[in-house]
């Protein structure tokens, strides 16, 4: 077992220097020898050993304040400290001891006693690295914890940042992998866990760091690697993942994934920056049908149109808050689903975005999120923070209106939320720019009279229409009335509800006098 492990020998005497290395060489110890304390830190910091055989009476840096620095550097691995000393004197060993010391020694060094202290001290060191690996490693798929996977990452980004290497990362979800659990057991969802993990970790190369990230998730982080080479490792390994086959009793079972690629640039000045924008393409992955790589870098490109075309274009100068509905009924993450079911089936709404107590959004949750654990025991009683799905995409206020545009013609998302400082104040959804733009295209005139809608096709036809919109636009304001006189306890909800019809409304009746306007006979004096 001996020969596994390395020990510094540190003594300023070189016939002791070599009696060490003498006895513990042929003991099948590898051996390094420094006769100065400066030295030694110094080779312990670049080159760490596992054990240490310390002299205390060394001369420049002593015994004492080696042992001390010893236990201030941040050493990959705990090292074993044997001090030698020639006193035995109590206040010397008890000083040794409180300085960092194991164990201790006298001289003259006596060859058995030795061993068999390095022996004791090797079952220390056996020890504490079998409670590491346990501390490091998920128990189910023996990939590197959440934690242990951050503590190295952070290490290469600042590699990367140091050298400009490229750096990526790669954040895959099973998909679908509640059904697993819930229609086959734990069990067999422990099983799939372990196979996919398994086939990953023997996927990637030996410098890649692979880790359970959490759940279902895991996460990959890829040195020396651009998006572009990380985005096709993920191809690969999603095909992989979709010929795996799992035995179960009733039937074989299959898995795809879905992943999300994303590279450190200048501005990601954190690990868990580069990890957010994996997980942000990882989630439009996941909403664009699963079974798919997305790459961040996606998420930011702008579809690229002609230059007479890009000048021409409606959205341009436009930002969110200009196309965005508002406001926006929002629950609290206190709620209870019997809540948050009442709230959905009295507004006939089908989502709403989550806050916490400052207002600030924490998530989103959906009737399917509530379909989900409805059956289960006292469902109803759980709060939305247990249920409600965290990653929302969002953008902010000012955003250009294009951008949000480019990202929903990819994706099968059909709207997104627009925040203020973290607040959520509007969403804009394929119908609202369908909307906005009918609009613009009524107002610049770009759509003829003749283009309009039957209805339109005549003064009298325009202003008919006008009218019934007209009239909708009165009757949702004397509902919206009443509403808030007695409906005391969805005030906000009641007025969100209102307000939002009624907005779509006055866009529809600008975009209507428009054609009244064009077909009014003009009259000249």
């Amino acid at each position: 077992m001996s020969a596994c492990y390395r020990v510094l020998a540190i003594e300023d005497d070189a016939d002791m220097l070599r009696l060490l290395r003498t006895m513990l060489t042929a003991e099948g110890f590898r051996v390094d020898t420094v006769s100065d304390g400066a030295q030694a830190l110094e080779r312990l910091n670049y080159d760490c050993a596992d054990l240490v055989v310390l002299d205390l009476g060394l001369p420049q840096v002593d015994g004492l304040e080696i042992c001390r620095q010893l236990r201030q550097l941040p050493l990959p691995h705990y090292v074993y400290c044997l001090v030698i000393t020639a006193s035995g004197g109590r206040d010397v060993l008890l000083q040794a001891l409180e300085a960092g010391a194991d164990d201790f020694l006298t001289k003259p060094v006596d060859r058995e006693e030795l061993l068999a202290r390095l022996r004791a001290g090797l079952r220390v060191i056996e020890l504490e690295r079998r409670l590491t690996r346990m501390a490091r490693l998920d128990p189910l798929t023996g990939l590197v914890t959440r934690r242990a996977f951050q503590d190295t990452a952070r290490k290469e980004v600042e590699r990367a940042q140091r050298y400009g290497a490229p750096l990526s990362c790669v954040v895959l979800d099973i998909d679908y992998f509640k059904r697993i659990n819930d229609t086959f057991g734990h069990p067999a969802g422990d099983e799939v866990l372990k196979g996919v993990a398994g086939q990953l970790a023997g996927y990637c190369r030996s410098s890649d760091i692979c880790c359970r990230y959490g759940g279902e998730e895991f996460c990959v982080l890829l040195p020396e690697t651009d998006e572009s080479g990380a985005a096709a490792l993920a191809e690969r390994f999603r095909k992989l993942a979709a010929s795996l086959e799992f035995p179960l009793a009733r039937e074989p079972l299959r898995v795809t994934v879905s992943l999300g690629a994303a590279e450190y640039s200048d501005e990601v000045a954190t690990v868990e920056t580069l990890i957010d924008r994996a997980d942000q393409a990882l989630l439009v992955a996941k909403q664009s049908g699963r079974d798919r790589v997305v790459r961040y870098s996606s998420l930011c490109d702008e579809l690229s149109l002609p230059e007479a075309e890009a000048l021409a274009c409606p959205l341009q100068g436009v930002t969110a808050r200009d196309v965005m509905a508002s406001p926006v009924a929002t629950l609290r993450d206190t709620a209870t689903m019997a809540q948050a079911a009442e709230f959905f089936s009295h507004y006939r709404i089908a989502s709403a975005p989550v806050v916490d107590a400052s207002g600030a959004l924490a998530g989103i949750v959906s009737e399917k999120d509530l379909l989900a654990v409805m059956l289960l025991p006292d469902a109803w009683n759980r709060t939305i923070a247990e249920i409600m799905n965290p990653n929302v995409v969002t953008y902010d206020e000012g955003t250009p209106a294009k951008k949000i545009y480019d990202f929903l013609c990819r994706v099968s998302i059909r709207r997104v939320l627009i925040t203020r400082e973290g607040r959520p104040t509007g969403v804009v959804g394929r119908a609202d720019l369908l909307r906005w733009f009918h609009c613009w295209l009524q107002l610049h005139g770009r759509v003829p009279a003749s283009q309009g809608s039957p209805a339109a096709a005549t003064t009298s036809g325009a202003l008919s229409q006008l009218h019934q919109t007209v009239d909708a636009l009165v009757r949702e304001a004397a509902t919206l009335k009443n509403n808030l006189l007695r409906d005391q306890e969805y005030l906000i909800p009641s007025l969100v509800d209102g307000a939002s019809r009624m907005q779509e409304l006055l866009l529809d009746v600008l975009s209507q006098s428009r054609l009244v306007h064009e077909q009014q006979p003009v009259f000249t004096i």
